[in-house]
C-alpha cells in the first residue's frame, strides 16, 4: 500500500510550476468556447431569425473552421512564430471574436444600446465574430497541449502522462460547466425584454480574457522552444517529390511503393518509411467523418429538436434545450475514473482485450443504442 501511495505521489513530483498556468488557461478557454457554442444555435434561430436549415449550415461551417484552422495554427507556430507567441496572438484574435459576438447581442431597436433595425442587421457583426473565433479557437488548439509538453524534461514520462490526463480533464470540466451555465444566463436573465444572449456571450469573453492574462503572467516560468519547421509541411513536400519522380520515371521502372520514388538525398529514408506507415494506418480513420458528422448534430439538429420539446425533467427541474450538449463532457468525467480505475485494470489482469479495443467496442455499443 505504501509503495502504491509513493508511486502515485511520484507521478506528481517534479511537475513544472508553469503547468498550473497552462492547465488553468486551457480550462478557461474551453469554458469560453463551449459556453459560446452552447447558445450559438438558438442565437442564430431566435436573434438572427434564420430558419432551421440555415442555422444548421452556419453552425457546422463554424465547427468545420475550428477544426481546419489547427493545421494553419500548427504551421504558424512551428515554422515562424513559435508556440508561445502564436498562443498569445491567436488568443487576442479569439477575444476579439467574443467582443463582436457580444456586440451582436446588443444590437436592436430601443431599448437596445446599439441601434439596429431588423434582425439581419446583427448578422454581419455576428459573422465577423464567428470568423475571428474560428481562427482564434482553431489556431491555438494544437499549440497549447504541445507547449505544455515542452515544459517537461527527458525522463519525466509519468509526469507528462499526468499532465495530459489533467489537461483532458480540464477540457471536459470547462465544457460541462459552461454548457450548464450559459444557457441559464440566456434564458433566466432578461435583457431588453428578450433572452439575454449578450450576457451569455459576455461571460465567455470575460473568462477568455482573464485566461489570456493569466497565461501571460506565467511567461517567465515557461520553456520556449524556437520554431524549427513544421512536420506536416515536410511530409507534404516529400510526398509531392515522390509523385513528381514517379510521373517522370523511366519507362519500365517499377518500385514497391509510390513513396519509394522520393529522393532520399533530400528526404531521409526514415521519413519516407514513416510516411508509408502513416498512409497505411490512415485507412483506419476513413469512417471517422461519419462519426463526427453524427456527433456534431448534438449542437445543431438535436438542440433544435430539444427546443421544441417540453424540457420538464421532474425533480431535476427544466432542462434548457442548449444544455443537452453538457451530457457528453459529464459522461466523460464520470467514465474516465471508472475505466482507468476498474475496467482497464480488471481486463489487463484477465488479459482479455487491449485498452483501445475495449474503448472502441464500448463506444460502438453506446452509439448503436
Amino acid at each position: 500500500m505504501a509503495e502504491e501511495t509513493s508511486s502515485f505521489r511520484d507521478r506528481f513530483r517534479g511537475i513544472p510550476k508553469s503547468i498550473g498556468f497552462i492547465w488553468t488557461f486551457e480550462f478557461m478557454e474551453r469554458f469560453s468556447y463551449y459556453g459560446n457554442q452552447a447558445v450559438l444555435t438558438l442565437f442564430l434561430l431566435e436573434s438572427l431569425s434564420f430558419d432551421d436549415d440555415t442555422t444548421t449550415a452556419i453552425f457546422h461551417a463554424f465547427k468545420f473552421a475550428t477544426y481546419f484552422t489547427p493545421i494553419l495554427g500548427a504551421i504558424l507556430a512551428d515554422s515562424w512564430q513559435g508556440k508561445y507567441r502564436s498562443i498569445i496572438g491567436l488568443s487576442i484574435v479569439y477575444c476579439l471574436g467574443h467582443v463582436m459576438f457580444t456586440m451582436s447581442g446588443l444590437i436592436g431597436r430601443a431599448p437596445y444600446p446599439i441601434p439596429g433595425g431588423i434582425a439581419q442587421a446583427k448578422a454581419p457583426v455576428a459573422m465577423i465574430g464567428l470568423a475571428l473565433l474560428s481562427v482564434g479557437i482553431g489556431g491555438r488548439k494544437p499549440c497549447v497541449s504541445s507547449f505544455g509538453g515542452d515544459q517537461f524534461k527527458e525522463g519525466q514520462a509519468k509526469q507528462l502522462g499526468v499532465f495530459f490526463s489533467l489537461f483532458y480533464l480540464a477540457i471536459n470540466i470547462g465544457a460541462f460547466l459552461s454548457q450548464l451555465i450559459t444557457p441559464v444566463l440566456r434564458n433566466d436573465v432578461q435583457c431588453f425584454g428578450h433572452d439575454c444572449f449578450a450576457l451569455a456571450f459576455g461571460v465567455p469573453l470575460v473568462v477568455m480574457t482573464l485566461g489570456t492574462v493569466l497565461f501571460v503572467l506565467g511567461t517567465y516560468s515557461y520553456k520556449k522552444r524556437p520554431a524549427a519547421g513544421n512536420l506536416l509541411v515536410l511530409v507534404t513536400k516529400a510526398m509531392v517529390n515522390a509523385i513528381k519522380n514517379r510521373c517522370n520515371r523511366s519507362k519500365g521502372e517499377s518500385r514497391d511503393h509510390w513513396m519509394d520514388y522520393c529522393d532520399t538525398d533530400i528526404y531521409s529514408p526514415r521519413l519516407v518509411g514513416d510516411i508509408k506507415l502513416v498512409l497505411h494506418v490512415m485507412i483506419m480513420f476513413l469512417p471517422l467523418p461519419i462519426y463526427w458528422t453524427l456527433f456534431s448534430q448534438q449542437g445543431s439538429r438535436w438542440t433544435l429538436q430539444a427546443y421544441r420539446m417540453d424540457g420538464d425533467a421532474g425533480a431535476l427541474g427544466t432542462i434548457q434545450p442548449d444544455q443537452i450538449q453538457s451530457l457528453n463532457p459529464l459522461l466523460i468525467i464520470i467514465l474516465i475514473p471508472i475505466f482507468q480505475g476498474a475496467i482497464y485494470p480488471l481486463l489487463e489482469k484477465c488479459r482479455v482485450l487491449r485498452r483501445c479495443d475495449v474503448t472502441l467496442c464500448t463506444k460502438t455499443v453506446l452509439i448503436t443504442f
